[in-house]
């Protein structure tokens, strides 16, 4: 991380529902969702645990970041990676478990390391592990990193969080369906609000219109309504992830050049990228002026990154 960033966010799953290898997902990754946020204060805040957090696990092996993990909700495709998170094996690494949504239960993490469903148990770990059972928002802040939370719009319950640091703030709204059928966990004015002026909103976009109407209700939104969001809550970048896992290369690249003219007609002011395996935003504090996009568009533009401002 560069010493001007006060946050540096990497994506190392963008896939929802499964994970899904092959070779017409390689380019964006089949691993399931995973995002971190390093910040300037040797501190990393990891958001949900699928397969892409093996990886990542991987990277921090190689350092000594203190690790905050915070879970939205506890579908397997948000959990399925942690039995396999490297810094857990380590001795002694610090790593904070939090559930997110102030349930007392251990279930989506650790119950599923139970010697039936993965061999290893929690009793194997080396890491010095906490678990906060509640109150993970206070928590964070004791550690000075500023969350806040909002209910999203998904079956059996999912958080969506607004992380602030430096005068910068990124969004993250994974498994959120905009406009669901029936009764709204929270209504569609309050993700505007929520997202207000973000230097980042990170989206599920798992569906198109052509999807509609077998899946209203399924949780995830239609990439129309995000757009629309993103437009109305003014946001500097809106990144597209939580993609469907039949969802091609060639079809995201399409989404990407979809989402471009869409932006270019309907709000210039804003840039949009279609999340993939490594893609990083750095983000420096507002006393500068730039929001740079590393290794942005990799499909499209090779070297040493694309300034967005």
């Amino acid at each position: 991380m560069k010493s001007d960033q006060c946050m540096q966010v990497q994506f190392w799953g963008v896939r929802g529902t499964i994970p899904a290898p092959g070779p017409k997902t390689v380019r964006y990754g089949g691993n399931t969702t995973c995002v971190s946020i390093r910040f300037d204060d040797n501190k990393i805040l990891i958001l949900d645990a699928g397969t892409g957090i093996r990886e990542l696990g991987k990277e921090l092996l190689k350092d000594d970041e203190e690790i905050f993990l915070l879970l939205t909700h506890y579908h397997w495709d948000h959990i399925q990676g942690f039995p396999v998170f490297g810094p857990i094996y380590q001795p002694g690494r610090r790593v904070h478990l939090l559930p997110g949504m102030n349930r007392s239960t251990v279930f989506g993490l650790l119950a599923q390391m139970d010697g039936i469903h993965y061999p290893v148990t929690p009793e194997d770990l080396l890491s010095d592990t906490e678990f906060i059972a509640s109150g993970s928002l206070d928590y964070l802040r004791k550690h000075g990193i500023y969350v806040e939370r909002i209910e999203t719009n998904h079956p059996g319950g999912s958080s969506g969080y607004r992380i602030e640091r430096g005068g910068r703030v990124v969004v993250f709204l994974t498994d959120n369906e905009l406009d669901p059928p029936g009764e709204r966990t929270t209504e569609y004015d309050a993700f505007v609000e929520f997202s207000r002026d973000a230097d980042l909103l990170i989206h599920d976009a798992q569906y198109l219109p052509e999807d509609m109407p077998v899946k209203w209700g399924w949780g995830h939104s239609v990439i129309d309504h995000v757009r629309e969001l993103a437009r109305a809550a003014n946001v500097k970048h809106v990144a597209l992830t939580h993609h469907d896992p039949d969802r091609t290369d060639d079809a995201l690249d399409r989404i990407q050049a979809d989402s471009d003219a869409w932006f270019a007609d309907n709000a210039p002011q804003i840039t949009c990228s279609v999340a993939y395996e490594g893609l990083i935003f750095d983000l420096p504090a507002s006393c500068g002026s730039n929001f740079l996009v590393a290794e942005q568009e990799v499909l499209l533009v090779q070297g040493e990154g694309l300034a967005v401002v």
